[in-house]
């Protein structure tokens, strides 16, 4: 989703982050396993790093974007039928 309006970044949720970062680590072959804490650590570092540089809108904003644009919508076509009916005029 990205950002239409001019509201501060939003977080990636911490739980999804720490989840992805731990997957990722538990992915690590059997032989590097002494590494895993260090691995997740540079994994959630560079995680947190990338998704801070998207421009992410929280799912609340996007759902009343869309409400906004479906009462757009909903008023258009109102006003259409509305231009359509003065158009044909009364004798019609």
């Amino acid at each position: 989703m990205l950002r239409t309006t001019g509201i501060t970044p939003v977080a990636f949720d911490p739980k999804s982050l720490e989840e992805l970062a731990r997957r990722l680590a538990d992915a690590v072959p059997p032989g590097l396993a002494a590494f895993r804490d260090d691995l997740e650590r540079n994994f959630r570092a560079v995680l947190q790093s990338g998704l801070s540089k998207l421009d992410l809108v929280t799912r609340q904003e996007f759902d009343i974007q869309a409400a906004v644009l479906r009462r757009s919508r909903e008023r258009l076509e109102e006003l259409e039928k509305r231009i359509a009916a003065l158009e044909k005029g009364p004798g019609s």
